[in-house]
């Protein structure tokens, strides 16, 4: 895997506006495994996506994270930074499954009381299969069903998941988070205005995309001021190296300031 390049930058971004960000995702990972088809990976559980994107974003961005959030008790505005190793709990993917192979998801099961669940990890399909639902735990539950491959009271098969009990499903969330921890990345967070301490989800989609998208916009700038100073292509433009478009601006307002 490569950092992405000025061009990359521009076309996932180009490509990407107004799109979802489970499909925004899936740009992503494309320009980070050529090798791959979107079947592929949108075949990847939610875990391994993410740590893909994680170690992209490291390579593009460097491995320091700045993020900003509010106190959700007293709103107040709080900063703070992180490195993507304080949030890397799995191996980033150094390469992808055969179709054939990566087609049939790995299953896990457990047995709690009378109860034996067999299951898979949710994936992007699955995710875009709850997306437009808008109750929280009507989207729970239909994930959940996706995911389940079967489940057995006493010997006896259950067809759905209402059939099961609260605390079976709570302990197939766990399992799910447990088989792959990177899905869901929590960080614990105190207010120093009010000293409230929370869990706050860290989203790697939305934070890459962000800085995607503030990057794009820089590398347009860029790409203006020095075609119209010196009448260059795009192309040649975003083949330069960061330093060497630097430069050139730096002497644009040398020159003209």
């Amino acid at each position: 895997m490569q950092s992405l390049s000025a061009a990359q930058i521009l076309k996932i971004w180009e490509l990407g506006q107004r799109r979802h960000p489970l499909e925004q995702a899936l740009l992503l990972l494309q320009a980070a495994y050529p090798q791959s088809t979107q079947q592929q990976l949108a075949n990847l559980s939610i875990g391994q996506r993410d740590a893909g994107l994680l170690r992209l974003r490291e390579l593009t961005f460097g491995p320091q994270l700045n993020s900003l959030t509010h106190c959700p008790q007293c709103q107040e505005k709080l900063e703070f930074s992180l490195t993507v190793t304080d949030i890397q709990f799995a191996a980033p993917l150094d390469q992808l499954l055969p179709a054939d192979e990566l087609a049939s998801s790995p299953e896990y099961d457990f047995t709690q009381g009378d109860y034996h669940i067999r299951f898979r990890l949710p994936n992007s399909y699955d995710l875009g299969a709850i997306a437009p639902v808008e109750d929280a735990t009507q989207a729970t539950e239909q994930l959940l069903s996706r995911c389940l491959i079967s489940a057995h009271y006493q010997g006896n098969a259950i067809d759905d998941i209402p059939s099961l009990q609260s605390d079976v499903l709570t302990q197939l969330s766990a399992q799910m988070v447990e088989h792959d921890p990177q899905a869901e990345v929590l960080m614990p967070l105190t207010c120093p205005n009010c000293e409230h301490s929370w869990h706050s989800l860290f989203d790697i989609v939305s934070f890459f995309w962000t800085e995607l998208t503030s990057q794009a916009k820089q590398l347009l700038q860029e790409v203006h001021v020095l075609a119209r100073f010196y009448g260059w292509r795009e192309a040649d433009i975003l083949a330069m190296t960061t330093v060497r478009r630097r430069f050139y601006l730096d002497w644009i307002d040398r020159t003209t300031g």
